[in-house]
């Protein structure tokens, strides 16, 4: 099979991703527990939003037409109370608090700092104007009663934590969280706790896949590593057909050991890339093994098992469709852009993502890469937040240059 370019494996995984049948499993949970999972069941407007005319500022509410008067102040109200007297007549203000219901009779609010007051009477400061409807939000302006305010296949954040939370839902239906089983293979690979020899690792890359999973909505199965053999391998995969995803680091390669391809051939997956145009990360596999009697259909991503080349993968390919299989209604990899700050070489042919790190402020983003030696360099990887993505056409990117970045975080 040929490499696909990685804009062409983007658009694959997508389509497969738009295919999926509807995520049926829900569970009920209290809201404070909804961070990162995927709303079910829409949530809807308990009534209008706001349910009253409400002030922005604290200042004054008055008729916008007397703006240029000497107002005669008659009471204040603030946020939780409600204005009991008489509509405000001509010529009449009343101090109102940000959040404050507006009384009747009153179409503006002036805000404090632009009037001055003299005992009980105001006015406008030289120059000042006031229009009608200003700094109040009227009733019913964010929604009315019934409006659905999120959507099913909605990530849940704070934002929308804060929404629901507006209109009373103590409770959310949320998607359940897929499977996903993660299976490092190599002879090389120890576990944490274990002292390797001079020339074995410990297993670093389970740990990592098994955070990502956790992060983009999927429940972690981590497997014991694999030996690299035909039997160790078959063994480890047909134990985790249960879940909805296999990802597995290492053994795609097209070494004398590197045999998860045989094995899933095996078992009867349909591959549909088994290499992308990209470093790190070219031997990339993604698959699926179709459903049988007692198993639905098993996602597979075979990821490369240098660490760099296994986090740029994931992140690219299995999250996206990890939280596509979780409900989410648009997972895709997160991008942005930013300005770089240094000279970047490389060779054509490839697209590359080289660790870097990406700072903000209120003027822009910039962008450099960490240095690196190479896709099995933690510490490079450790130091960085996102990755410098350089289009396969690229020969010199320069200071200025704006560049995409592909994010580490959501």
């Amino acid at each position: 099979m040929a490499l696909l370019s990685c804009s062409d494996a983007l658009e694959l995984v997508a389509s497969k991703m738009s295919a999926l049948p509807p995520n049926s499993a829900t569970e009920r949970i209290s809201l404070g527990a909804a961070r990162g999972r995927v709303l079910a069941h829409s949530i809807t407007a308990d009534r209008d939003q706001p349910p009253f005319p409400r002030s922005t500022r604290d200042g004054f509410a008055m008729q916008a037409a007397d703006a240029t008067a000497t107002m005669q102040l008659i009471g204040a109200i603030r946020a939780g109370e409600q204005w009991t007297g008489p509509p405000l007549q001509p010529g009449q203000a009343l101090e109102i608090m940000t959040g404050a219901p507006v009384p009747q009779g009153a179409d503006a609010v002036v805000m404090v700092e632009h009037v001055t007051t003299e005992g009980t009477t105001l006015t406008l400061q030289p120059g000042r104007t006031l229009r009608a409807g200003e700094n109040i939000v009227p009733r019913a302006a964010e929604a009315r009663s019934g409006d659905v305010l999120l959507q099913p296949g909605v990530s849940i954040g704070a934002a929308e934590i804060a929404l629901a939370a507006s209109v009373g839902a103590a409770q959310v239906t949320v998607f359940a969280q897929p499977l996903v089983a993660v299976l490092a293979t190599g002879d090389e690979l120890v576990a944490l706790d274990e002292t390797p020899d001079a020339m074995q690792i410990r297993n670093s890359n389970s740990h990592a896949l098994a955070a990502l999973v956790q992060e983009h909505g999927g429940t972690a199965r981590v497997l014991p590593p694999a030996a690299d053999t035909r039997e160790s391998l078959h063994a480890a995969i047909t134990g985790a057909r249960d879940a909805a995803m296999l990802v597995l680091s290492g053994g795609v390669s097209a070494g004398k050991y590197d045999f998860v391809e045989d094995v899933l051939l095996s078992l009867g997956a349909e591959f549909f890339f088994t290499g992308v145009a990209m470093q790190p990360g070219k031997p990339a596999v993604f698959g699926r093994i179709p459903a049988t009697p007692e198993h639905p259909d098993q996602w597979i991503f075979g990821l490369p098992g240098n660490p760099v080349s296994t986090q740029v993968t994931a992140l690219l390919f299995a999250m996206p469709m990890l939280r596509a299989l979780a409900g989410e209604a648009a997972a895709k990899p997160s991008f942005a852009q930013a300005t770089l700050t240094v000279d970047v070489k490389v060779k054509p042919c490839l697209t590359r993502f080289l660790p870097a790190r990406i700072d903000s402020s209120l003027t822009g983003a910039t962008v450099q890469p960490t240095g690196w030696q190479g896709s099995g360099d933690l510490n490079a990887n450790a130091r960085a937040n996102c990755y410098l993505v350089v289009p396969p056409d690229a020969t010199n990117l320069q200071p200025n240059d704006i560049v995409t970045v592909l994010l580490r975080s959501r």
